[in-house]
């Protein structure tokens, strides 16, 4: 009996090493990548410490968030994020759904229209933000969308520079450009749905709205989740369209958080006051991360 609980014990040892060894690549690479730059981040907010001086550094305690909770550009910034993200989630979530409803059927060249609707996720941000700049030009003649507008008898739109459609010129573009992902997942979730249940709708005299509603729907419930998770903290993280696109312009109407804590650390060099606004968004992910997830488990 002894013998086969140390056989067994020896072979629990070598799979959990084997185990440790194969993940340990992973783990020293999330902990040289996040959690230490983490620790830093928190560690150097409470230091005045210019980027331009870095023997200057100084203990300042808690100025750096006492300035924060009065400064009247982090809460624009903040506001923006919200904005953005409370509209751009549900409409690229929708969209992704309705585009993985249109192309999980397996009828002959549909992956041609599955290949279309990834393709701008797998392009640089960088680049689609400069298209759709262009495409958003004031001018009608390089600006291919007021250019289409003035053909047909409408006064161009001045997407980029005006206060009222900046950032939902940039939310349209956003929603357009990630939704490839989430339908991809959504088309594996649909795949996952056993067909008896469609069939025995089928037999119930069921049409394809009440499937949708009774067979599909149920049935992407945790996918649904999940998509609705990973997009909430990529819109969170919002700044190469801003970036790219306005500068957190016009009169920061597009400046999000992400893109103040570059601008105050990167472009003024106020790096210590930089990490206490990235230690507050940090806060502020973490627990609509753990909020969001709460209500979705009770749901």
């Amino acid at each position: 009996m002894e013998a086969k609980l140390t056989k067994k014990s020896k072979r629990e040892y070598g799979d959990n090493l084997a185990g440790f060894i194969m993940s340990s690549p992973a783990l020293i690479l999330l902990i040289a990548f996040l959690i230490i730059p983490i620790i830093y981040t928190v560690y150097y907010s409470f230091f005045t410490y210019q980027v331009v001086r870095p023997d200057n550094i100084k203990f300042n305690a808690l100025n750096n968030y006492a300035k924060l909770f009065k400064d009247a550009n982090f809460y624009v910034a903040l506001k923006n994020t919200i904005y953005f993200t409370v509209i751009v989630v549900p409409v690229q979530c929708i969209l992704a759904l309705v585009l993985a409803l249109m192309v999980s059927s397996k009828k002959k060249g549909v992956a041609v229209f599955r290949t279309l609707y990834y393709s701008p996720q797998i392009t640089s941000m960088v680049i689609i933000a400069v298209l759709w700049t262009i495409l958003y030009n004031s001018n009608a003649n390089t600006g291919l969308i007021n250019a289409f507008l003035k053909s047909i008898g409408l006064q161009p739109i001045d997407f980029l520079n005006n206060p009222k459609t900046a950032m939902n010129s940039i939310i349209f573009m956003s929603a357009w450009q990630g939704a490839g992902y989430q339908m991809m997942i959504f088309i594996a979730g649909l795949n996952a749905i056993p067909t008896e249940q469609y069939e025995a709708a089928s037999v119930d005299g069921a049409d394809w709205f009440a499937k949708l509603i009774y067979v599909t729907l149920p049935g992407l419930i945790n996918t649904i989740k999940y998509v609705l998770m990973i997009t909430l903290i990529q819109a969170m993280k919002l700044f190469t369209q801003p970036y790219i696109m306005t500068k957190g312009g016009p009169r920061n109407a597009t400046k999000t958080l992400v893109f103040y804590i570059y601008e105050q650390g990167f472009q003024k060099g106020n790096f210590g006051y930089a990490c206490s606004i990235a230690t507050v968004f940090f806060i502020i992910v973490v627990t609509l991360s753990i909020v969001v997830k709460r209500i979705s488990k009770t749901n």
